[in-house]
């Protein structure tokens, strides 16, 4: 099975990123990578709103493009909306130039102060010149939805057993992940509000 939970020792050893939020409240912080889409959106909202949830969503430029409305239906929902570069760069196969000219151009289209980079992966270059004008937002919890090869069930039966207060859950807004997640979230949102958990946006 694949990691869920980051470690503490590596949230550690890179603590200049946010890998969760310390506090004794109840309160888990969903986000949403890699959206807006055509269908899948709509249903993470109606979804959402039957908890009474608000989430993070870090949206592609190019994808904020194509789906202009269901973009503008996140906000208007109340939910929080992320940088996540317009076109899904890896850091490290990147050169920082370009690394950061994707970003601004998806930050033209975005407007926020957060930001997570796709699949993780940054270089210390790259992370020291966007530091200066995000938050960079990782996780300590993977759901691996986009992962077609873990079973649901056992991913969900996992995720509830590390989910823990002040965590930060890593989900998708993809086509690739839309089987697991319409099991998933759900269930995670059911789990949770039964045992006195809010649902809320980072800011």
């Amino acid at each position: 099975m694949k990691i869920i939970k980051v470690p503490s020792w590596f949230q550690f050893l890179f603590s200049s990123f946010v890998w969760r939020f310390k506090t004794k409240e109840k309160v888990i912080y969903l986000t949403f990578d890699d959206g807006p889409t055509e269908k899948l959106t709509s249903w993470i909202l109606k979804e959402l709103k039957k908890f009474d949830a608000n989430a993070t969503f870090f949206c592609l430029g190019k994808n904020i493009q194509t789906f202009s409305e269901n973009f503008k239906s996140i906000a208007e929902n109340g939910h929080q909306i992320g940088n996540h570069t317009f076109n899904h760069l890896n850091g490290w196969n990147s050169s920082t130039i370009n690394y950061i000219n994707d970003v601004e151009r998806c930050q033209k289209l975005t407007q926020t102060k957060l930001f997570r980079p796709p699949y993780g992966r940054i270089s210390f270059a790259q992370q020291q010149r966007l530091k200066k004008d995000f938050r960079i937002i990782m996780w300590d919890i993977n759901c691996w939805d986009f992962d077609e090869k873990i079973n649901s069930h056992e991913s969900f039966e996992k995720i509830i057993n590390k989910i823990t207060k002040g965590s930060i859950v890593l989900l998708h807004d993809n086509l690739k992940s839309e089987k697991k997640l319409r099991y998933l979230l759900p269930k995670i949102l059911s789990h949770f509000s039964q045992k006195g958990y809010s649902f809320k946006a980072i800011h």
